[in-house]
């Protein structure tokens, strides 16, 4: 399919919307739409994510943009020109959850919000944001894995056809997003059981980084460390221990938040707790 879902808006010469813009951006609006709801269902304003919106989106677009460019400096040190140029592509989800994390931190200290209750809220959005947005590799055909030869797997979602190279390929981009719809699932019935503070962020730690580490070393497009050491793997590693930790501390009680009763509340913990 065309990469373009308008050409020329506006019959401006080369104002055009690429597909993948559109799935992110949707990704985006129902990851909010998510977030509100689970929000109200705590008695908080939904102003509390779309104020947490405007900042995370912004500081999400830099992570992932710097976090790809760091790992290519020796291409955009010879091109600074390119670096600021997202519209060529080149943004890793790993940066963009970087910039999120410190939007996080920034607005709880600011909004004086519990971050840890703020990031267990906004994770299920976060999982429902990737999983749709990996779609956007499908109509880039991008993101894929290795070459498959076998004309019996050779059918979609298992591979996909590349146009540009006349292979089918490990469809990696929809093996993650599968993987995030289980972990979507997971986060979401943890929320309604109300675990402790701090329990869906490990959670997502522990499901994506595992995830990601296996499902990246098929891909073709990774940016390394250094040798055959994949920079997306190391850091799965890492989040898959934080998470492990993360979760014994939890239940060590070492990680506790207050009931929140700010600007953002709406309905008070004990009125709501006796709903």
């Amino acid at each position: 399919m065309d990469r373009f879902a308008v050409v020329n808006l506006f019959g401006i010469q080369g104002l055009n919307i690429a597909w993948y813009g559109v799935i992110i951006a949707s990704g985006l609006l129902l990851g909010i739409v998510l977030g509100t709801l689970r929000a109200r269902r705590r008695g908080w304003s939904s102003d509390l994510l779309l104020d947490f919106i405007l900042l995370a989106v912004p500081l999400a677009i830099i992570g992932a943009r710097a976090y790809y460019v760091a790992f290519e400096w020796e291409y955009f040190s010879a091109n600074p020109g390119q670096i600021i140029a997202i519209n060529h592509g080149g943004l890793a989800i790993y940066g963009a959850v970087i910039g999120g994390f410190l939007a996080a931190f920034i607005f709880s200290k600011a909004a004086k919000f519990p971050f840890l209750k703020l990031i267990d809220l906004v994770i299920p959005s976060l999982i429902l944001g990737q999983a749709i947005g990996r779609w956007g590799n499908f109509v880039n055909q991008e993101a894929f894995g290795a070459l498959v030869t076998n004309p019996n797997l050779q059918f979609f979602p298992l591979a996909v056809y590349i146009e540009s190279l006349g292979e089918w390929h490990q469809a990696t981009f929809f093996y993650e997003s599968f993987c995030n719809m289980i972990l979507l699932v997971v986060t979401l019935l943890l929320g309604r059981k109300g675990v402790k503070d701090g329990t869906l962020l490990a959670t997502y730690f522990i499901g994506y980084g595992a995830a990601r580490a296996v499902i990246e070393g098929l891909r073709t497009d990774s940016l390394y460390l250094f040798a055959n050491i994949r920079v997306s793997q190391v850091l799965s590693a890492v989040l898959v221990l934080v998470g492990i930790l993360m979760l014994v501390l939890i239940k060590k009680g070492k990680f506790t938040t207050k009931p929140y009763e700010g600007k953002y509340c709406v309905i008070p913990p004990e009125e709501l707790e006796a709903k």
